[in-house]
């Protein structure tokens, strides 16, 4: 991919963590170069600096995308956790919605509380719902529970008072107490000043949760970047970066990060390409991650992990447990079945040379869709006998032979990610026949058009570095801070006066933090959002606000109503629910050039052949990705390799480089092949 040079050198690096490589993308006077280390699940920052000094550089900003947070949340390695919280709330946590995450399991569990119940405890005070003051708090009666929790090894402090969004005093009170005995304190004031106790209490909780592992991380690393000189953002879970000090005090907003800056990525790519209507899809070694971009990516206010609500801005992004990594295995019905369990960096596949269990890399392999001397540029060997033996153990239990389990190993993945595109299209009311499939990550390449094909989605580009496509997609986040605050109120009872009072609030709060980094004057940009509903419902939409004139959004509310749910009522209340700002702090990103088209023959980018199964064992061409320049056509079958990924095209496809160097593949559906 090619990049417009800037009259001023610029230097910047993205480091993407995932489940088995750490990908880095180094930006520097307009040149792009990209390099893959294997992870360190014991400290992660040491494939980062590793990375650095193999590519000996110094001085450059680094944005960087973390699994941290999510890794310490999903095995529940985070602080020990206490929660301090308003009389008669103390088991908000365990309560919840009264939601049945399975309608007909009776024997389903909940995910135990981050906080156990010895160390969830009450104060006396009470807030109303207007945000009066119905019982003074004495901060003293907590003087005893904090020194107690100090004893047991308490590392972390949540507080999340009823109604404090209305009247924030008492938690701040509590806040000031809590940081004198020396807790990471996270209050719901600071975290999110919104209604909905649940969602708060445990969005707060995680806050908490995650602050010391994360500080503690960012704190190593940041040490690590100082003697090279290297500034560093961190990437956010709404797309947009923040300082290492933010993160530190918000970790809850990187749970993420990674993920959040693919899409960032493939929109990108997409919008240069011409294809504003994208789906991305992003297959790790780990997991694979699914986003819907109707014109632009969707954030959503709330999502769930591992069944514990986030109620914070974040890019609207489907996650299964299906990766490269992800291992087969037999059900006790005697079923085969893939993932969620990863094989991750260490071991890994069988293939890599320490795994023993099969994995669907493994099953590429011997399907001889993975060619050992360009696994990573050649960089890293792989071992054909090991993945053959691994799949080979499996398929004595379901009685089939090698070929046959690990064909199957791969339909069942490309079923579980089927599923998941179908939940952010079909079931959202979008049709996938109008959207182009943007694959990336370093397996997403070799899965792509077959799932383009179950769906009926005309095409597929594969950007030039797909394996590295998240750490581009840090180089073009903005800082972006969010702010919110809930209001309550009907249409009839609230004027446009107040609604800017109150804006006006949250805009100061947003200039000031982005000066604080270094933005002024026109590098800043202000977005004003209301969520909105009608009255008795109980989920807003959030409705972009850009000027003073609520008669106006309301009648976006209606049109908005209408394509979600597929009706609306004009003459139904509305009620303001909740006023949202966004501040962005706008930065000099890589800028894509185009290149002319030269001769569709793409006989310089062919290096070999390569025996494939296809249905039956196929001898097919062999294209090297760096080889391939705009204007040259590859027809499937055959396999495109590069350092950093592999792209497999069956048979009745074919595609061309375009302008940007992205391969855009146009997919024959499957109904088409059978007729």
């Amino acid at each position: 991919m090619a990049f417009l040079a800037r009259d001023f050198p610029i230097c910047m690096v993205g480091i993407d963590i995932g489940g088995t490589f750490t990908d880095f993308v180094v930006w520097r006077e307009g040149r792009l170069a990209t390099y893959k280390v294997p992870s360190t699940p014991q400290d992660f920052s040491q494939a980062v600096l590793a990375g650095l000094s193999a590519l000996a550089l110094e001085g450059e900003t680094v944005v960087h995308g973390s699994t941290v947070a999510t890794n310490a949340l999903l095995e529940r390695k985070g602080a020990k956790t206490a929660l301090l919280t308003t009389a008669g709330f103390r088991d908000v946590l365990e309560i919840g919605r009264q939601n049945r995450p399975a309608l007909y399991d009776l024997f389903v569990e909940r995910p135990p509380p981050l906080v156990p119940r010895c160390w969830r405890r009450e104060v006396q005070e009470r807030i109303s719902a207007q945000g009066e003051v119905l019982v003074p708090l004495k901060g003293a009666e907590v003087e005893p529970i904090l020194r107690e929790w100090a004893e047991q090894g308490v590392e972390a402090v949540a507080i999340c008072l009823l109604f404090s969004f209305l009247y924030p005093a008492h938690e701040q009170a509590l806040a000031r107490r809590a940081r004198r005995h020396g807790f990471y304190v996270s209050a719901s004031v600071e975290v999110l000043p919104e209604f909905r106790e649940y969602e708060r209490t445990s969005t707060t909780v995680i806050n908490a949760y995650l602050g010391p592992v994360v500080s503690r991380y960012l704190a190593r690393l940041k040490e690590g970047l100082e003697t090279r000189g290297c500034g560093l953002r961190i990437m956010q879970s709404n797309g947009g970066a923040i300082s290492p000090r933010v993160a530190q005090d918000r970790p809850v907003q990187t749970v993420l990060s990674g993920p959040a800056a693919g899409v960032i990525g493939a929109f990108e790519v997409g919008r240069q390409a011409g294809f504003e209507h994208i789906i991305t899809f992003d297959m790790g070694g780990t997991s694979t991650d699914v986003s819907l971009c109707p014109g632009q990516p969707q954030i959503t206010a709330e999502t769930e992990l591992d069944g514990l609500p986030l109620r914070v801005p974040v890019l609207d992004i489907h996650t299964v447990g299906a990766g490269g990594g992800s291992v087969a295995w037999q059900d006790a019905g005697g079923a085969l079945r893939v993932g969620p369990e990863s094989a991750g960096a260490d071991p890994g596949p069988a293939c890599y040379g320490r795994g023993v269990l099969p994995t669907v890399t493994d099953a590429h392999l011997v399907l001889g869709r993975l060619v050992p001397d360009y696994f990573l540029g050649g960089r890293m060997p792989l071992y054909p006998a090991r993945a053959e033996a691994a799949i080979k153990r499996l398929g004595e239990g379901l009685r089939l032979n090698l070929r046959a389990t690990a064909e199957g190993i791969l339909r069942v993945a490309n079923a579980n990610m089927e599923r998941a595109i179908r939940v952010i299209s079909v079931e959202r009311g979008y049709d996938p026949r109008q959207f182009t499939l943007v694959a990336f990550g370093g397996a997403g390449g070799m899965h792509a058009i077959e799932l383009a094909r179950a769906l009926h989605i005309p095409r597929v580009l594969f950007p030039p570095s797909p394996g590295t496509l998240s750490a581009l997609g840090l180089l073009l986040a903005e800082v972006v801070r969010d702010y919110s605050r809930t209001l309550m109120r009907r249409q009839g009872e609230l004027s446009e006066e107040e609604i800017e009072t109150h804006l006006q609030t949250l805009l100061k709060r947003g200039r000031e933090d982005l000066a604080a980094e270094g933005f002024r004057g026109e590098e800043v940009r202000l977005e004003r959002f209301l969520d909105l509903r009608y009255l008795g419902q109980s989920y807003e939409l959030t409705i972009p606000y850009p000027r003073p004139s609520l008669e106006q959004v309301i009648t976006e509310f209606h049109l908005a109503h209408e394509r979600r749910y597929g009706y609306a009522r004009p003459e139904a209340a509305v009620e303001v629910v909740t006023l949202r700002v966004r501040a962005v702090g706008t930065l000099e990103r890589p800028q894509f050039r185009s290149q002319p088209l030269g001769p569709a023959e793409a006989r310089e980018a062919r290096v070999g052949q390569q025996t494939v199964w296809f249905g039956e064992w196929r001898s097919v061409p062999l294209y090297e990705r760096e080889r391939l320049q705009p204007g040259h056509e590859v027809v499937g079958p055959a396999l495109v390799v590069a350092a950093d990924a592999t792209l497999v095209l069956p048979p009745q496809c074919g595609g061309q480089v375009d302008a940007h160097g992205n391969l855009v593949v146009e997919v024959e559906p499957l109904w088409s092949q059978v007729l």
